[in-house]
C-alpha cells in the first residue's frame, strides 16, 4: 500500500495525517512534511498515524528526528496511534515513553 499524507496547518497545531505504509521508500516524504510543519510557525505538531498499517525502522527514525527538531524549535510533538501493530513498535523501542501518544486528535 502506498503512503498518503494530508496536512492541516493551523496557528496552534499543524496536523500531519498519514495513511498506508511508512517504510524506506516513503519515509522521506513524511520527513519533508514534518520539516514543513515545524517551519510553518505553529506551536505544536501532531502526526496522526491512525490509518498507518505498517511502520519500519526508517519511519521510526523520521519520527525521532522530528521530535529532535521540534524540541530544538521549542515545539510540542504528539502522535495519534490506534493500530496495535504500530503501537507495539513504539512500545518495544520505548518511544511511547518519550513521545505522547493519543487515541485521537481531539485527545491532544
Amino acid at each position: 500500500m502506498i503512503m498518503q499524507i494530508a496536512t492541516t496547518p493551523g496557528s496552534d497545531r499543524y496536523v500531519i495525517t498519514v495513511s498506508g505504509e511508512v517504510d524506506l521508500a516513503t519515509s522521506p516524504e513524511l520527513d519533508t512534511a514534518i520539516i514543513a510543519a515545524i517551519e510553518s510557525g505553529t506551536s505544536s505538531v501532531a502526526i496522526d498515524l491512525t490509518d498507518v498499517s505498517f511502520m519500519d525502522s526508517s519511519g521510526l527514525g523520521v519520527i525521532v528526528r522530528g521530535l529532535k527538531r521540534c524540541r530544538e524549535a521549542d515545539k510540542d510533538l504528539d502522535l495519534v496511534i490506534t493500530n496495535e501493530r504500530v503501537l507495539k513498535v513504539f512500545g518495544i523501542t520505548g518511544l511511547d515513553q518519550v513521545i505522547p501518544i493519543h487515541d485521537s486528535i481531539e485527545d491532544i
